[in-house]
């Protein structure tokens, strides 16, 4: 069946994300940064703001669990800002190619907190080129979990051999594509993406 629309992940595709971008001026030193992310404000604590725990409350639990570091978890809401640095270049080039062809409709697919994703929004004006964004937070679920692929299916009518879903984790990409969905995986060779994509939709990239 023939391809009819796209569905975007946002962090390590479109944007680029990453606490250490604030942690590194928190610590003034890259290791101790490194360490505090791998062991204690780690990306499975932080996907639990993507399900929708609040930030207050997740920041309060870790501080009980390591009060030697109740400063710097302290700070993880407030740093959250400076730890999205911007566009991926690549990423939102090849992002307008595909809005620029026309011929498919755009959709984004996120693990993002509900608090924090009014940001995203305000800072990137390409994601209002989308047809319809389900944000992890505001489902309390999260990729891989199957039912978020199925909320934005349902939610926008959409059958699932229709579309191609682009994501950074290969455990999303291997849930899309258990759902029939023609799943890529965003490895940062864009032009490895664009090859795969332009043979599955015709679209020309710059």
């Amino acid at each position: 069946m023939a391809i009819k629309n796209l569905i975007f992940d946002f962090g390590g595709v479109l944007l680029d994300w990453n606490p250490r971008y604030f942690y590194n001026g928190v610590f003034k030193d890259e290791k101790k940064a490194d360490d505090f992310i791998k062991n204690i404000c780690t990306s499975e604590w932080n996907a639990q703001m993507d399900r929708g725990v609040p930030f207050a409350e997740a920041i309060a639990q870790l501080q009980k669990e390591h009060p030697e570091y109740e400063r710097e978890i302290g700070l993880y809401r407030i740093g959250w800002d400076t730890m999205l640095k911007g566009e991926i270049e690549e990423g939102v080039r090849m992002f307008r190619d595909c809005v620029k062809d026309g011929r498919y409709p755009l959709y984004g697919l996120t693990n993002w907190s509900a608090e924090t994703i009014n940001v995203a929004y305000r800072r990137f004006s390409f994601l209002k080129d989308l047809e319809g964004i389900v944000v992890s937070g505001e489902e309390r679920m999260i990729k891989p979990d199957k039912r978020i692929y199925q909320v934005l299916l349902e939610r926008y009518h959409l059958k699932p051999e229709e579309c191609v879903f682009i994501d950074d984790n290969p455990d999303n990409v291997a849930a899309a594509a258990k759902l029939g969905i023609h799943a890529l995986r965003c490895t940062g060779d864009y032009t490895a993406l664009k090859q795969e994509l332009h043979k599955l939709t015709g679209i020309n990239f710059s």
